[in-house]
Parts: C-alpha cells; structure tokens; sequence
C-alpha cells in the first residue's frame, strides 16, 4: 500500500502520545518527577502548582508546534487524487507495488515508479524535482526504448507481464540499480528511466510507469528518516554544568540539609512539643523525608525554562539571517537561509573553513577561452584587443554570448584542411549526456554541468551542432551538413573515473570511441607513442598558470570483433545487480586503452565578486581557510593568489617536496625507523598542514575532501565549516560541524545538505563575523545570567533553612516561585540573547580580531560558569540577611514590628526582582525601547501580581491557594521596607558596578576600545592587541601555507 502515517500524533490520541513522547526528553522527564514528588503529603513544602504550570506551558508550545506541523503534513500526503487509466480515480493511498498508472501534466508523481512510455518522442519525460532536492530547473527521464515501442497503448499496458528485480529501498536519489526481464530478454535500468515520488510531471502531456516502491520504502521516505543531529560546543558545555547544577541541586545541598535536620532533632527529641507532629517517626526516617523535601525545594537551580528560552533565542537568531538584506543576492533573488536552528552560535567559533573552488569561490560560469589542437595552441586570453573577437555570424546556431579572440581557429575549420581541427570541435559536439530542449522554437541545452554546457556551446559556435538524441542515436550538423551516428554505448563520468567516453558507429560503419577527461587519467591511457604528449603538456601547464580548467581529447578507432567481444561483457555488466558500478567501471577500464590524444580545452572560470577580501578579513580573524579542489596543481595555485589566500610573502611547501625531505631525513638517521602506520600519517598530515596559515588540497575526490575535514575535526578538535555548491561537496558539508551550500549553477544538493545557504562567497564574512559572533555572545551572556539570577534565587532557601530548623520550608510565597522563572525575570534576558551587540555590523566587519573571543571559548567557560554561580551566592546572601537583620529590630510606623515570615519573604522576592533585572541592565551593551521596558515593566509586571494575589478578594474564592492575604499592601507601605530592598539592591549591584569601571579603565577588552573609540567619535584609527599565545611556527615574518598535490590515498 502507498499509504503513510505522516502525523506525529493520531488524532485520537494526542494528548496520551504527545505526553509519552516528551517524556523522554530528559528535561521534561526530571519535572514530571518533581511533580509526582509534590504530590506526596509527607516530603513536600511546595504545591504542586509551581511545577505543573512550569511544565505545562513547556509542553503546550511543543504541542502547538507538533500539531501545525503535522496538519502540514497530513494535507500534503492525502489531498492529491491520482487517475489509474481511464477507469479509476483513486487517491495515493491506494497504489500498490506493481501497478502500471497514467499521470498527467503537472501531476505529482505518487510513487517511485518505472517510466515505460510518454506522449513525448522516444518517450522523453520533462520533471521537476524542486520537492526531492530543491532544484526548480527541468530534468530528462527517458524510458526504455522497448518499452517506448511497445507499451504506447492502453491494452498493451494491460498485458505488460514484465519482472523487475532492483536493488532494495534505499535513501540515495541519484541512484538505482535494476533489471527488467521481458519477453527473454534482460534490460539494465538505472536512475535516469526513474519517477521518484515527489517529482512532478512538466511539459509532458501524458506519461506511462509502473510503481516500483510504495510507500516508506520510496527514495524520498527515506531520506525523511532520523538524522543525526549537530550539536554545537555551548550545548556540550551547557549540558555539563546542567549536569553539575543537578548534583549539586539533587544530592549535595539536600544530603547536607537531611543531615544537619536528623542531627537537630536528635538533640531536640520530644522536647519541643510544639514540633510535635502525633507521627513516631525516627529521625533518619525524618531526614530521609527531609531529603526528598530539600530536593523539591532547590529544584529551581535548573529551571524548566532554560531549553526552551535557548531554542526561543535560536529562532529568532535563524530570522535574523534569514531577514538579513546584506546577504540577500538579487541576481538570483536568492536569500541567506538558515537551514538549521540549533548552530547559530557556534558560527562565532570556526577555527578551520574548507572550501570548494569551482562555484565556491568562482562563479562557475564556464566560457570557452582557449586550446591545444595537434599541438598548436589557439585563442588569446592576455591581450585581446591585440587580437579582435572571432566572427561567428556565419553560423546560424552560433550562440551570441560567446567571445573567442582568434579567427585564425575559424578559417581553418572553414578550410578544411586540417582534419584534427573537425575531429577536435565534432568529439565536443558528441561525447556529452547534454539534452536539448527546442520547445520554445530555439535550441537551448540543458546540461548536467557548466563544463559541459561550456564544451557543447564552443562546438555550436565552430559549426558542429549538436541538434537531438534518442535511446540511441545522436544527431549533429557538421558545418551545415546534418548526420545521424548510432550510439553504442556511453562510458559515464565519474568523480572517481574523472572522464567520460562515448562509442559511435560512423555512417561508414567504422567504430570509434571518443573520450574526454581529466589530464591525469587520460594521459595514463594515451598510446605509448603518442606525438603529441609534450606538447599538449606544456599547452596545458600554461592554461593552468592561467587559472584555466583544462580537459583532454582523445579517440580510438575500434575494430568490429573487438567491439562484439567487450559488449558482451559490457552487457553483463550493465544487468548486474550486485556491484554494478564496480562491474562497469571493470569493463570501462577494459576498453579505454591506447587512446590517441587530439588536444585539450581551456575554460575560464572567473573569481566571484568579494572573494579575495572576504578571505583577508577571515583570515584576520585567525581562521585558517583550505581550499579542496580536483584541479591541476598550477590551477589551484594560482586561484589561490588571484583570491588572496596565497601572497608574494608567503612561503609555499609542496607535498612532493615535503615528502622528498622526509625521505631524506629517514636515510640520515642512524637506525631505521619502522614504517609509520596509517593513523601515525594522517596525524602527521594534519600537525604539518596546521601550522600553515591556508592550504590547498588539489586533485583530491569528494570522498578525499570529506576525509580532510574529519582529520582536523578529529585530532586538532577544532570546529569546521565546509562550504560548498555542488553534489560532490555533500559529504564534505554533512562532515563539517557547520556545511554551508551556495546556490550556484550545479543545482541545490549542496544547499539541501547544507545548515546554512547564500548566493554568494562574500557573504560568508558577514555570517561569521557578525552573525555568529553576535549570536555566540548573546548565547554566552544569556547563559551565564540564567545560571546567577537562578543561584540567587534558590540559595536564600538554603540560608533560610539555617532559622526554620531545616524544615524544607520556602523562603517565598509558592506563586512567587511558580511565576519568577515564567514571568518575573525571563523577558530581559531573552531579549538580550535576542537582540543584544557589543559592536555593530560595520565594527564587527571593521575589526575580524574581535572574532577571537569565540574560538578561544573566553566568554562562556567553566571559569564564568562558576563565577557566574559564585556572583549568585553572593547575591542570594544579600537577598537574605540583609533584610533579615532589617527585620530583627524595626518597628513600623504604626508602632507594630511586622517581621513575620510573609513580610520578609515579600522583602526579599521584592529585593531579588529589582536586583536581578537591574543587573540585566548592567550587561546590556544595545539599548532599545524594548530592552528597557522589559525590565522596568517585569518589576512592575511582579509588583501588579503580588498586589492582585495578596488581596481579599482572591483569597475568598481560593483561600487554600493564597494565604498571603493583605501582606504585600500592608509591608511595602512602611517606608523602611522600601530603605531595606533599596539597601539589598545597592549591595547587589555596586560592587559591580565598580568592578566593571575598573575593568574597563585599566583592562578593557577589544569591544571596550571599539565602544569608547565610537563614543569619543574620534578619526583616528583604533589599534587592537590581543593578547592570545600563538604557536612559534605563527610568528615568522612570511605566511606559510602549503599545497598538496596528492593526499590520502
């Protein structure tokens, strides 16, 4: 069946799945036991109240979210009918495994189905994919050519009786490996004759598919299983002291208390007999009570709101980027992203950025520029105004927005007399996988890659035009005469094949494989004396000083009994359905021997805008940047000076070199050294390639620039971005503690995969050194505040217990404690971890050095994690005793002394409110309205509330629920009440407050100099020293950075 549970939640019972869900989340989990403890007569002090209402707002903003979602969800999966032939109109739930069914024109596709037939010639089948990986660009499906002929009508469909064996359900979209057994014969499938569900159907009437997987075992299902979700270093450190917190909390403070209580009663006995219960219980039963009484009492050391006010500050920190107009790219009308909720601070943390080159750093545009046919060398890329723009409007085809300056090239291939010319441009008009697309009365390909689309477009503009292809044939216009090839067979590209070849029989009926490739492996594969070699490698040496991407050219003319033999084996290979690939690659292998070399292409590839000072000011902010690229040496070494990351002044090491002095030392020691194992080297790679301020990694594979990445991650444990645009980025971004896709021109699978996405490279400074850096302080001060205001808050229960005789009473009225956390004191410090900035934008980006804070953790550690704890102590003592002391000797105005238990706990809650939304203001550094009324209006908002809950008129209707009737109105209006919260507020905050001038008069901070040079509005420039230890290898006076050409292999 193609139906799925696609709710959270069934509707009958949500409530009874929403509770059992989140109680396995560890945090709701500790207070939903807190909550049963409360409700034990003999352990607890507290009503139940303060932690159900806590709790049950917690999991109503959960639920709502939940429950939207999954409306979202539902709506999607069931409202889409489908038509079964013209019969029946049944909706997706009713598909199964094996059926044939019709879609239509911008229909969804419902199923992972098999294309059998179409309204299209050779049953081509234009789809949309944006639902799988975001792309909203058309791609080809082709079906079968068997099946094209043969299953176009209805009662042919009916009688289809074919058997499919596949692989089985798996998540990989750009995959498939099947079989289809017909009428005794075997066809090999794979994903290109595939409908994956989710796709929709475009500018195809009607098209024909027989439903392979269904259901949870479709493609896209999938991929909607559990993912493994990044973490950031804050919340490891968060989670830790959480957990220190809750010892603390749960076993020290209520172990001392139970103690100190059974040691009191041992002394007093039955002497007091005014504590006298009427229960014989013996004192360790009494403190084993207590204990539990203790732990009830001082859980609000870890208040139930701190997950989801931190979860509340990512969000809106993700809307922030997402808003954020600077990094919004026109061209492409494409906005930054935040594709992830949960990283945002540790964006201020990045140690090590690896990035992509060809539409990473460039804009992978591809434009035909030069190349190197039979030796010679053609087009003018340096001077071309010496040498005019070639002429192409003698040809009809000839794509305008190519600019090639040599008409030298041109009258050649008009003559005619140089045949590697015409075989050079016709091998770039026939061995590619492009698609044309003429619907709109022009011809416009549709290629896999720019390179591609580059390639095809050059031969267009020479006179070969590739006009249309079916299953297996290939049509081309070869300067103005139209021939048809047959084709036999297309060897695919691949990343780690890194060619491509494609074998045609010629109208004379000859057999020719062309082959185009990266020069490395073409070159391992030309005939051994083949004349050509030198002179194709200098060509190409030079192209690549010239930041050009090169491909070579070569052919093979195959012999029938050659070609009858390999396809054999070809065809074997193509109907495996174990180690297909592996199988192909074998037979691939086989045939691409001894080729014969006709030249090579030059492609210009230009630098992004921004790219050279994005990498400068990164680079300032000591982050050290690797670029991971499958290009030449020479090529990768000069986009690294023409973006900056590589300079005059630095000194280059190269692997080779590298490798050749480390030999040498090994031949001059005395004894010989075992050989080094494999961790022992990657070790190795990383501590050389570390020290250098940038590397570049060439001629490496997307597996290899995954591996490179999780090398750093694992021995410097440093935090990673990868940033990357394309499909062979994927893995590298997933690997990356933060990947970042850039929508580029190789589709969205980068974006897709990606925690973050822009437009461009530039942007990337603004999200590091503003985005992050903000976020990473916010995230910082928010935390440390909470862990204070909570310790001044649940301590003065601790030296209450000191004067009640370690009864585990409250030193608060119980609405006070339920509200403090939810109401009192939540508003100003979410606003800061919201909106605050030490620095604006402009100075972030001015200065990259303030970055530092955040890679050397100085902002949020285990020193401020128990400062911050040790300033709550404080605070709570002052909390208690100084209105304690207050209260031992006053009389009021009236002549009556109202020091009982209720007036003092009104002081103190009073004296605590002020303090701790005061010193929210102390660490404010971005004032707005917002942030002062919330303060001000979060004192006023507990004045309000404690005046209304003190009152006559709610006691009548809830006298058990509130027993502090006329207490606030009858304290907070002897004016020595007031002098004491004034007293206990100063204490509080003065010592601060001094502390801070000294602080930043005598060691001010980077941001400190920053602010006070802004405020003086002085012209003179800011000079920052940062007094940070830096290795010995970072001190010389050149940049160093190295260049590998080969690594992990």
């Amino acid at each position: 069946m193609n139906k799925m549970l696609c709710m959270k939640y069934k509707l009958d019972s949500y409530i009874y799945t929403l509770s059992g869900m989140t109680c396995f989340l560890a945090a709701n989990f500790y207070f939903l036991v807190l909550l049963i403890l409360q409700t034990i007569p003999q352990i607890t002090t507290l009503s139940w109240y303060t932690t159900l209402i806590p709790l049950l707002l917690v999991l109503g903003i959960t639920a709502i979210k939940d429950l939207v979602d999954d409306v979202v969800r539902t709506t999607f999966s069931l409202c889409l009918p489908l038509l079964i032939f013209k019969f029946i109109n049944a909706k997706w739930k009713d598909i199964k495994v094996g059926d044939v069914i019709r879609l239509g024109k911008n229909a969804f596709v419902p199923a992972d189905i098999l294309l059998l037939s179409s309204s299209e010639p050779h049953s081509l089948c234009y789809v949309e994919t944006a639902e799988l990986d975001g792309e909203t660009n058309l791609k080809f499906k082709m079906s079968l050519d068997v099946t094209d002929r043969y299953l176009q009508e209805e009662r042919a469909l009916a009688a289809f009786d074919g058997l499919v064996e596949c692989e089985e359900p798996n998540n990989r979209l750009d995959k498939f490996t099947g079989t289809l057994i017909w009428k005794g014969r075997r066809y090999g499938l794979d994903a290109d004759k595939i409908l994956l569900r989710g796709c929709k159907i475009r500018n195809t009437d009607v098209c024909h598919g027989l439903v392979i997987f269904a259901g949870a075992d479709t493609k896209i299902m999938r991929n909607s299983g559990k993912t493994r979700f990044k973490r950031t270093k804050i919340d490891s450190l968060m989670n830790y002291m959480v957990y220190t917190v809750s010892c603390f909390s749960l076993f020290t403070l209520p172990f001392l208390e139970a103690v100190m209580f059974v040691s009191l009663n041992s002394q007093i006995g039955n002497s007091s007999w005014y504590l006298y219960d009427g229960k014989d219980y013996t004192p360790s039963y009494r403190g084993f009570l207590n204990f539990w009484g203790y732990i009830i009492v001082l859980n609000t050391m870890v208040p139930i709101s701190l997950y989801v006010s931190v979860e509340v500050i990512r969000l809106g920190q993700s809307y922030f980027i997402n808003w954020d107009l600077q990094m919004y790219y026109p061209p492409k009308d494409t906005p930054a992203k935040a594709r992830t909720t949960t990283l945002n601070e540790q964006l201020g943390q990045i140690h090590y950025i690896f990035s992509d080159k060809t539409g990473t750093l460039t804009q992978n545009i591809m434009a035909f520029k030069k190349c190197c046919i039979s030796g010679e060398t053609y087009g003018n890329q340096k001077n071309p105004l010496d040498d005019p723009q070639a002429d192409f409007s003698w040809n009809m085809y000839a794509d305008g927005k190519l600019t090639f300056h040599d008409q030298y090239l041109i009258e050649k291939i008009k003559q005619g007399k140089e045949p590697e010319i015409r075989q050079f441009f016709f091998l770039l008009a026939l061995c590619h996988t492009v698609m044309v697309d003429n619907s709109d009365g022009e011809l416009n390909y549709q290629a896999a890659s720019p390179d591609e689309g580059a390639l095809v477009t050059a031969a267009r503009n020479f006179g070969f035009v590739f006009l249309s292809r079916t299953q297996n044939t290939i049509t081309i216009s070869e300067m103005g005469t139209v021939k048809t090839y047959d084709v036999l067979a297309i060897l695919d590209f691949n990343s780690d094949r890194k060619r491509m070849s494609v074998i045609t029989r010629e109208p004379n009926g000859a057999i020719r494989l062309y082959c185009k490739g990266a020069d490395t492996v073409i070159y391992e594969r030309l005939h051994r004396n083949d004349p050509q070699k030198q002179t194709t490698e200098r060509a190409l040496d030079i192209f690549a000083s010239e930041t050009l991407r090169t491909l070579c050219l070569c052919y093979k003319d195959i012999s029938n009994e050659e070609y009858e033999a390999w396809n054999k084996k070809f065809m074997a290979a193509s109907v495996a359905l174990r180690n297909r690939d592996e199988a192909l690659d074998k037979v691939y292998e086989e045939i691409e021997q001894n080729l014969i070399l006709l030249g090579a292409t030059a492609i210009e590839d230009k630098l992004q805008d921004g790219v050279p000072e994005t990498i400068s000011k990164l680079s300032k902010a000591d982050i050290k940047i690797w670029v991971l690229t499958g290009d030449k040496k020479e090529t990768a070494e000069n986009i690294g000076f023409s973006c900056e990351l590589l300079t005059d002044e630095t000194t280059i090491y190269y692997g080779e070199n590298i490798r050749t002095m480390e030999e040498k030392q090994k031949q001059m020691e005395s004894k010989r050294r075992a050989e080094l194992n494999k961790e022992q080297q990657q070790r190795n790679f990383v501590d050389l390639a570390c020290e250098c301020n940038s590397v570049i990694c060439c001629r490496v594979t997307p597996k290899q620039k995954a591996m490179v990445v999780d090398l750093v991650k694992r021995y410097k444990k440093a935090i990673t971005l990868a940033i990357g645009d394309g499909a062979n980025d994927v893995n590298m971004i997933k690997t990356a503690h933060i990947g970042v896709g850039i929508s580029g021109q190789e589709g969205m699978q980068a974006v897709m995969s990606s925690d973050y996405s822009f437009g461009q490279f530039r942007y990337l400074q603004r999200l590091l050194l503003v985005h992050g850096r903000w976020s990473y302080i916010r995230m910082c001060k928010f935390l440390r505040y909470f862990f204070y205001k909570n310790f001044a808050f649940t301590l003065v229960h601790f030296w209450y217990s000191f004067f009640n005789g370690y009864s585990a009473q409250t030193a608060y009225e119980d609405w006070f404690i339920t509200l403090y956390n939810v109401l009192y004191s939540s508003l100003p410090v979410l606003l800061v971890g919201l909106l605050d900035q030490d620095v604006s934008d402009k100075l972030s980006i001015r200065f990259p050095s303030l970055y530092i804070l955040g890679q050397r953790d100085l902002l949020f550690n285990y020193r401020k994690f128990f400062i911050s704890l040790f300033h709550g102590v404080v605070t709570s003592l002052i909390i208690f005793f100084i209105p304690y002391g207050a209260y031992l000797q006053t009389m009021g105005e009236d002549g009556e002394a109202p020091s009982d238990y209720q007036s003092f706990a009104v002081t103190a809650a009073s004296s605590l409110i002020i303090a701790v939304n005061f010193q929210m203001g102390l660490d404010t550094s971005y004032w707005t309205f917002v942030n002062a009324f919330s303060i001000f209006g979060s004192i006023a908002l507990y004045f309000g509330i404690t005046f209304d809950l003190h009152s006559s008129g709610i006691h009548v209707l809830f006298p058990s629920a509130f027993q502090f009737t006329g207490t606030a109105p009858n304290a907070l209006r002897q004016p020595y009440i007031w002098l004491t919260i004034i007293l206990s507020v100063a204490i509080c905050l003065l010592p601060v407050v001094a502390l801070r001038f000294l602080t930043m008069t005598i060691w001010p901070t980077e941001s400190d100099k920053v602010r006070r040079q802004k405020g003086s509005q002085k012209t003179r420039p800011i000079t920052l020293g940062l007094h940070i230890p830096f290795s010995s290898s970072s001190m010389d006076i050149t940049r160093s950075s190295i260049v590998l050409a080969s690594i992990l292999k």
